[in-house]
């Protein structure tokens, strides 16, 4: 009978721990660079796609090319302006349908390195806080919105929406599971 109880507890706070955790999750995007399917070629106005766009810290970036004619370098701000490549920060390129996660709430910086960059094949990215983490100000500016105005959600336009929808639909699930046992 102990020991029936004490898996029970064992149970119940590996479900509180999970539902912690999971409620901790911010949905994630998944950005197509340029905005289709072959998001890195050239004739794609980058900098266009990019200011259209919001990144936040743990996004992530979807670069589909043809590998044998195309790469994709991460590089500093002083090889973006020049369009060279070596010294980059990451070679992006592996296959050809590559992804890269922007960690850090700064700006991020690609260039192709197989001489189209100075054709325009570069793209320059800041990622910010998500509003979630960001810290809440101390007092509003005369100007600003009412403290109470919904402030709109980013877009969910790819598999990690449909991930995080997943992961709360399983954690339901062991909840469910979980009740059961315990009754």
């Amino acid at each position: 009978m102990e020991v029936a109880l004490s898996f029970r507890r064992c149970i119940f706070w590996l479900m509180v721990m999970t539902i912690m955790a999971v409620g901790e999750c911010r949905n994630v995007s998944l950005h197509y660079v340029g905005g289709g399917k072959t998001t890195w070629a050239p004739g794609i106005d980058f900098a266009k796609w990019s200011s259209n766009e919001t990144f936040y810290a743990g996004d992530w970036l979807y670069f589909g090319f043809d590998k044998h004619k195309y790469t994709v370098f991460s590089v500093n701000e002083t090889s973006y302006d020049k369009c060279e490549w070596k010294g980059f920060i990451k070679n992006v390129t592996r296959g050809g349908r590559d992804v890269f996660q922007l960690v850090d709430p700064i700006t991020y910086y690609f260039i192709d390195g197989s001489g189209y960059c100075e054709k325009g094949m570069k793209v320059a990215t800041t990622a910010i806080n998500s509003p979630d983490s960001a810290p809440a100000p101390n007092a509003l500016p005369p100007n600003a919105a009412h403290p109470f105005a919904p402030t709109p959600a980013p877009a969910e336009n790819n598999a990690f929406s449909y991930l995080n929808s997943y992961l709360h639909h399983m954690v339901f699930a062991l909840m469910v599971t979980c009740f059961f046992l315990l009754s």
